[in-house]
């Protein structure tokens, strides 16, 4: 760890992904470190950094509950300023992480700050809950973007997803049988986590070439 950010894969990489991390879980769970070590194992460089209420859980040992993550978009721009990335800068992260990315990208891309967006498990709706859709922003997003999603994510079926029109802008990754951690179950897909985070990584790898 350098400062605030957590650092994995070469410092010399063509593109940095500056990622953070769910509403519930750290930048260094298990679930990040493995996403990360797999793009890293691509040649890019992952910059991982924690919005303050998930920060002060290291200190205070409490469980500070997060907050609306529209609350959170200065936090994400002043890690897009600390990263100072020279390199070209996507941003994105897991689940809410990615949200709030995905509500400050446009301002950033119009301004040449960054040149995409990445989420990983993005949280269409609450689970249980497909009606209060959290899409509305995506409808309008200017910025290229690629979403990475299993297909029995509690936030967003491939069903569900099929029926937002969501615009062609935004990719969309599928990973059959995947959990909102992008994990299949093998002896039901014939697939292993580790299997869908290379797929997630290549596939992100090839797409940072066309940014």
């Amino acid at each position: 760890m350098t400062g605030r950010f957590l650092f994995t894969g070469p410092d010399n990489a063509p593109v940095t992904l500056l990622l953070a991390h769910g509403s519930g879980a750290p930048m260094d769970s298990p679930a990040m470190n493995a996403a990360a070590e797999a793009l890293a194992a691509q040649g890019l460089r992952v910059a991982r950094f924690e919005f303050s209420y998930m920060a002060a859980r290291r200190t205070d040992g409490g469980r500070r509950p997060p907050p609306k993550a529209e609350t959170l978009n200065p936090e994400f721009r002043a890690a897009v300023s600390a990263l100072g990335a020279t390199s070209p800068l996507v941003i994105g992260g897991k689940s809410m992480g990615g949200r709030v990315a995905s509500m400050v990208a446009d301002d950033l891309h119009a301004a040449g700050r960054i040149a995409g967006l990445l989420c990983l498990g993005y949280p269409f709706h609450p689970p249980e809950k497909p009606t209060q859709l959290r899409t509305a922003h995506l409808m309008t997003l200017q910025t290229p973007a690629l979403i990475c999603q299993g297909t029995r994510d509690p936030f967003g079926t491939k069903e569900e997803v099929a029926a937002y029109d969501l615009p062609e802008r935004i990719r969309l990754l599928w990973l059959e049988d995947g959990d909102h951690d992008l994990k299949p179950r093998k002896s039901i897909s014939g697939f292993s986590a580790a299997d869908h985070l290379a797929t997630m990584a290549s596939t992100v790898k090839a797409w940072t070439t066309t940014l």
